[in-house]
């Protein structure tokens, strides 16, 4: 016996209940193989530049500015101010060590050799390689010829600063912006992407640390995706680099004043409004759900993800809960991803977030639609329930 079909308010209350009344008959096997089927559209979380929509529209012809000018709703390049970035490369460590430096802590040093800074009470300590300290400093910084090398992390421009945080040391990058952007572009878009797609990443990637700032102990920005994947001069490219020197100073802006441009890998074909994605954040008018057809080409576009009964409930239910029944969709956005929904067990129910949903099953988006199987008894029975809805605006899709 095979049911299949989807189900709205209204018709989903008989549905429901044929399905309770066929799995008394089933024996306790068929039960136990329940499989939950999530089928899903892009990857991030939709607000702002989908990185392979933009790659989409490069190679289709658009420049930059007309590929920055799509996904952010209103907005111009303008000229940025030049400033100095600080970024976290490591934090709460009890040692760190460097290399490739002339002058630290006001003492000049031999570029061969290698240097740690350690914690000595409230400030830092320079020492040598045989542990022999040289000099304290509050903060230690280290300057070398064009880069300085972190050990176990990699060459970086600018200047090292070793500051207290706690009872260990953050290791943290001072460097130029126009640097800082060389160091994050070729981390988050391929340097084998087009050109256009790649000054696109560059603008936003600058755009988005002068608007920014994680106010952490000395450092502005960390080097994951917390703020943009940073790793210094040894992962720039001549390709990535070009982009940058050819934007050099450009900035998105917003009524002449610069606008934070989030950006994300695949959108699935529609981006969502700033507000349906987080919903403590305000709307913005240049953070709003644009049609992506171009983002087609990702190998996220289109996925899916299967959980056995037990590993659902692993990662979504609780003593309140249950073992997990259904979830039920009560208010999606534009793309339509997920705002907010109930899930419902045996015992109780209770409403999570999209971003709930996504953290705790691994999803790649909260654009998803979830669906119970049983094998065993050949029943594949589509148990989202969602309230009426408008349909999405002109060119949005479905993951269905």
């Amino acid at each position: 016996m095979r049911i299949t079909g989807k189900y709205r308010t209204g018709a989903l209350l008989p549905a429901l209940a044929a399905l309770a009344a066929l799995a008394l008959l089933l024996p306790a096997g068929a039960q136990a193989k329940t499989r939950w089927v999530v089928k899903g559209a892009g990857w991030g979380h939709g607000i702002g530049m989908s990185q392979w929509g933009a790659y989409g529209l490069a190679k289709r012809g658009s420049g930059y500015r007309e590929i920055l000018a799509h996904y952010y709703t209103g907005t111009a390049i303008e000229s940025a101010p030049s400033r100095r970035v600080r970024v976290l490369l490591r934090g709460g460590a009890g040692r760190i060590e460097f290399s490739n430096a002339t002058k630290a802590c006001g003492r000049n040093l031999d570029v061969s050799a290698t240097y740690a800074a350690v914690p000595r009470g409230s400030r830092v300590a320079l020492v040598d390689g045989s542990g022999r300290r040289l000099r304290n400093c509050g903060v230690l910084r280290a300057r070398g010829r064009g880069t300085v090398r972190v050990s176990g992390l990699g060459s970086y421009r600018g200047l090292l600063e070793v500051r207290r945080s706690g009872g260990g040391l953050n290791a943290i990058n001072a460097v130029s912006l126009e640097h800082y952007v060389m160091g994050v572009i070729a981390n988050e878009s391929p340097s084998s992407w087009p050109a256009e797609a790649l000054k696109a990443q560059a603008v936003a990637a600058r755009t988005y640390a002068i608007t920014t700032s994680k106010n952490g102990d000395g450092f502005d920005q960390y080097s994951d995706t917390r703020s943009q994947v940073y790793r210094g001069r040894g992962s720039e490219t001549a390709a990535t680099n070009r982009a940058v020197r050819a934007t050099r100073r450009e900035a998105v802006t917003y009524r002449g004043e610069p606008a934070v441009t989030f950006f994300f890998s695949s959108s699935g074909g529609r981006t969502e409004h700033v507000e349906s994605a987080w919903p403590s954040a305000p709307p913005q008018p240049w953070l709003k759900s644009v049609s992506d057809p171009h983002d087609s080409e990702s190998p996220n576009f289109r996925w899916t993800m299967t959980f056995s009964q037990r590993a659902f409930n692993r990662a979504l239910g609780d003593s309140r809960t249950g073992s997990l029944r259904r979830v039920v969709v009560l208010k999606r956005g534009v793309s339509p991803r997920i705002v907010r929904a109930r899930i419902e067990g045996t015992r109780g129910s209770k409403e999570v977030t999209g971003s709930y949903l996504q953290a705790r099953l691994g999803l790649r988006s909260t654009w998803a639609r979830f669906q119970r199987t049983s094998s065993d008894s050949d029943i594949e029975v589509d148990i989202e329930e969602e309230p009426a809805q408008p349909p999405p605006e002109s060119g949005g899709t479905t993951a269905s």
